[in-house]
């Protein structure tokens, strides 16, 4: 949002996932994970299960999934920190934050904080951060460019005579279905998302579920995985019992 705005020039710090545009990778990370990615993979098997245990052992043990370097985010001085309030499973959460920059001797800095559920939401956070940096009228701008798009999408699809079924999977093991502003996404492409709620947290599913849908398509888009990652991923999934019994 920061670089759509065109003000990454005024970017000091990234979280650990944050990687587009490219050029921000070279900015230094405040964040980590305390999950480690490659044990799935050392045995041979689907790394969003391994994580998926290991997330639910931190929760249960009441311990945080990420780690914040709060010295080097203190060394950075940032007088806007951006972070989010939606999901503590996918990035650390607005209360460590909070409680970081709370103990920081002087003025503190601002934290910009975005919860979004829904499409419009994305905007609103859009315009929150736009004013937070004092870009609102480029913010305006900004908005009126994106919305223009999502139009250009809507008039495309009009001419769509069946709308597809469509099925978008944010996790692999266990099943998770896309919920927020997914389902909204993919109704304004021209499709039916079967399974996904508008505005609802993303959720659990079995495969009965999914088998029962039968979606023409599904779109495999596991929270936090790159493109090399996902298709790891779509591979172990191909050898699932579940799915090799569905495709008989």
């Amino acid at each position: 949002m920061v670089c759509a705005l065109g003000a990454a020039e005024q970017l000091v710090g990234r979280s650990h996932e944050c990687d587009f545009p490219p050029e921000v990778k070279a900015l230094p990370a405040c964040t980590s994970a305390r999950i480690n990615l490659n044990e799935g993979a050392a045995k041979n098997e689907a790394v969003s299960g391994e994580i998926n245990r290991q997330v639910a052992g931190l929760i249960k043990s009441g311990e945080p999934l990420y780690r914040i370097d709060a010295k080097l985010l203190r060394e950075l001085q940032p007088e806007i920190i951006i972070t989010q309030a939606q999901c503590e499973a996918c990035a650390v959460s607005l209360r460590e934050v909070e409680e970081i920059v709370g103990g920081w001797p002087g003025n503190h800095p601002q934290i910009v904080s975005l919860s979004p559920e829904r499409l419009a939401d994305i905007w609103e956070d859009i315009r929150s951060v736009s004013n937070a940096l004092e870009l609102g009228e480029h913010g305006r701008e900004v908005l009126r460019a994106l919305k223009h798009r999502v139009v250009n999408v809507i008039e495309r699809a009009c001419i769509v005579k069946e709308r597809p079924t469509v099925a978008c999977i944010e996790w692999i093991e266990p099943l998770m279905a896309a919920g927020n502003w997914v389902p909204e996404l993919v109704d304004l492409a021209g499709g039916v998302d079967v399974i996904g709620e508008p505005g609802k947290h993303s959720d659990w599913m079995d495969w009965a579920a999914l088998v029962k849908h039968d979606p023409k398509f599904i779109i495999m888009m596991p929270c936090g995985f790159d493109l090399a990652r996902t298709r790891a991923e779509v591979a172990a999934l191909a050898n699932h019992p579940e799915w090799l019994n569905w495709m008989r």
